[in-house]
């Protein structure tokens, strides 16, 4: 059998208005889809994204608006978190991480700081001090307050169906560029490409085609979603084509945020914060453009985040503001989302990751 767990970060801060306590641990009945809540590690400060390893034996998470990273074992029998370390980033507020392709290393986002850095790490999955800081150039866009410098908000490691490489992508809403970097080793300075998005759309995060060399951003600042072609050998970026992710008779403040693609290709979900909606983009079979349009209730405030189940079968949304994880299913013929009914209420929640082993 299958066991399933889910692990989901929050906001903690006064700061940030939020109720969150710290990182929260389910396990998830295969059957019923049914959360039950194992642990809450606490207190913590904004653990606001995580990542597991390859292994899946050890958790990282960024500590939002700080400086931190942190390290945990997992037990294999519970999924209960173990503390293992902090690290400081050298930057300000860590907003994306992720692991290099042999495990060596972590790759993380420092938005505030406009900044990647590079973390060893140990055979037991604890973080070494950073090993390569590396600061993004370009222009800032035209945004007075959103874009005054660099600003990383995702470091992805690029792999899909077909691609598995040691390309990171990072979308930088402050430049309006989309950043493909690879270090060649732990401590090395990396090979660093660059494309230009619109002005003022403000790239905030990506998905991957499963098959063709495309890289989807979602556009914080315009509410839009962009194509781009990748070069998985050279790193080359170039924008194809952009929609927008609000209907056409919505004209107040909105705001997308996360953006997940089906493994199959066919459609791109992404989250809208102000209209409260998720936006189910429908791709072309041949060119994987985006062709068509759905908007869903998010049936919640402030969806900063959403993903898909280990099974790929059902949709999850981290309502932040109304502190809600809402479960959707996935129509299998229109893609489109369907709430099940299933509602896990969690303070202020921000990223949720699953991990499978075998019992």
């Amino acid at each position: 059998m299958t066991a399933v767990f889910a692990y989901v970060g929050c906001r903690t801060t006064r700061e940030r208005n939020a109720r969150g306590r710290g990182i929260g641990v389910y396990a998830i009945d295969t059957q019923s889809g049914a959360w039950e809540h194992v642990q809450t590690f606490e207190p913590l400060e904004n653990p606001s994204f995580l990542a597991l390893n390859a292994a899946q034996d050890v958790l990282y998470a960024v500590h939002g608006d700080g400086a931190e990273v942190s390290s945990y074992a997992i037990d294999a029998a519970h999924g209960q978190l173990i503390a293992l370390n902090r690290r400081s980033c050298e930057g300000r507020n860590p907003v994306h991480l992720a692991p290099s392709r042999d495990g060596t290393s972590l790759a993380v986002a420092a938005y505030a700081t406009g900044a990647a850095v590079q973390f060893p790490v140990g055979v037991d999955g604890a973080l070494g001090d950073v090993s390569s800081y590396v600061r993004f150039p370009g222009e800032p866009g035209p945004h007075r307050v959103e874009q005054a410098s660099s600003h990383p908000h995702h470091i992805a490691r690029y792999v899909t169906q077909r691609y598995d490489t040691d390309w990171h992508i990072v979308p930088d809403k402050g430049l309006d560029r989309v950043f493909a970097l690879k270090w060649e080793g732990v401590g090395t300075t990396p090979a660093l490409t660059s494309g230009r998005s619109r002005e003022g759309a403000g790239p905030r995060h990506a998905a991957f085609h499963p098959t063709l060399p495309l890289i989807y951003i979602s556009n914080e600042l315009d509410s839009s979603v962009t194509a781009w072609a990748f070069d998985p050998i050279t790193g080359a970026l170039e924008p194809l084509h952009t929609m927008s992710v609000l209907p056409g008779t919505h004209h107040a403040l909105s705001r997308a945020a996360g953006i997940v693609i089906r493994p199959d290709g066919r459609a791109l979900y992404v989250t809208n914060r102000g209209h409260d909606s998720i936006t189910t983009v429908e791709l072309d079979g041949t060119t994987g453009m985006p062709v068509r349009a759905h908007w869903t209730h998010t049936q919640g405030q402030g969806p900063r985040f959403l993903c898909l189940s280990h099974d790929g079968q059902m949709l999850y949304v981290a309502n932040e503001h109304s502190d809600s994880i809402i479960q959707y299913a996935l129509d299998a013929t229109t893609a489109i989302p369907a709430p099940t009914g299933r509602v896990v209420a969690t303070g202020s929640p921000v990223c949720i990751i699953f991990k499978t082993c075998q019992e």
